[in-house]
């Protein structure tokens, strides 16, 4: 006898609830917005020394209402000609410090760190609990710096390690392949601006020569790759001449925090006043606040010193 025709299948999916008939799926649920004692968090931001504080200084201009820890490895400054294992390493370790402050974003205000440990630092922070965000320079720059040339000519100043690392020979060819990088690798340039100011003619002689070669090769846009270098902007500009942009990290870095604060609801509940920051440091306290001050161009205040957990995993 001949089998009757099977009709529709009423199988419930696996993992799933058979829905009536005639009705439309579900939208997945909206999640909950963070709590406020989440939002409240204070936002990390590191550098090998201070030269993080420029980027620091346009975050607290861009978003008075958030708090922000900085730490400053100064006992392990400079970064530039460190091993990529190396850099991997502290960055880790740094890390590590700032989750412990509970931190709910992570900014890395170091061209050499991010150059050679983003990707490991997304890895760790990805394991915590808020699964935190990390923000870098380098890519920032990068867009900046395609935007404001006219000619496709763009030079890059920065620490050997951080040009070694071809991190923004890499970024610039993800927006525009069609652009030409210049990059002079300046091992001295921010070991100079850390000891401080007044700079001296040697010192003007020293960012004469590492000038020269993007000059001779007639770019129109300047990246400076090392948040130091912003200090000896003036006398950058007036080597390269009027009519080439220089191209920082600070101002597209903080757009950067901001959109990513707004995107998981982590804006800080506090509606009047100013948020707080404060500063922790690897070497000298007072060192670092004596400096520091110029270079954020605000009073630091207390600064706590801070001994790693070395041997991090990376």
């Amino acid at each position: 006898m001949p089998l009757a025709p099977r009709g529709p299948s009423r199988r419930t999916p696996r993992g799933g609830t058979r829905r009536p008939p005639g009705t439309a799926p579900t939208m997945g649920a909206v999640p909950a917005p963070p709590p406020d004692a989440t939002r409240a968090r204070p936002i990390g931001v590191f550098d090998s020394g201070v030269g993080g504080l420029t980027v620091l200084h346009e975050l607290l201009v861009s978003l008075p209402h958030e708090d922000f820890v900085y730490l400053g490895d100064t006992a392990r400054f400079p970064y530039g000609e460190r091993t990529a294992a190396e850099l991997e390493r502290f960055c880790v370790e740094i890390a590590e410090e700032l989750i412990a402050r509970s931190v709910k974003l992570l900014v890395v205000a170091c061209n050499t760190a991010t150059s050679a440990a983003l990707p490991a630092l997304r890895r760790r922070m990805m394991e915590t609990t808020l699964g935190i965000d990390v923000l870098a320079v380098v890519r920032p720059e990068a867009v900046a710096a395609v935007a404001a040339t006219r000619t496709g000519r763009i030079g890059l100043l920065a620490t050997p390690a951080t040009v070694a690392s071809g991190a923004y020979a890499e970024a610039l060819a993800a927006v525009d392949p069609h652009v030409t990088l210049v990059a002079v690798p300046c091992p001295d340039l921010a070991p100079i601006i850390q000891r401080g100011f007044p700079f001296d003619d040697d010192v003007v002689r020293t960012v004469r020569a590492y000038v020269a070669p993007l000059r001779a090769a007639q770019v129109d846009t300047v990246i400076l790759g090392c948040t130091h270098y912003p200090l000896i902007r003036p006398m950058l500009q007036r080597m390269l001449g009027r009519g080439v942009e220089i191209v920082t990290s600070g101002s597209a870095l903080a757009r950067q925090v901001e959109h990513a604060l707004s995107s998981r609801a982590l804006g800080s509940p506090r509606v009047d006043g100013e948020g707080a920051y404060r500063f922790l440091c690897t070497g000298d306290v007072e060192s670092f606040r004596a400096l520091g001050t110029r270079f954020l161009q605000l009073p630091l205040g207390e600064v706590e010193h801070v001994a790693l957990r070395t041997g991090a995993a990376a």
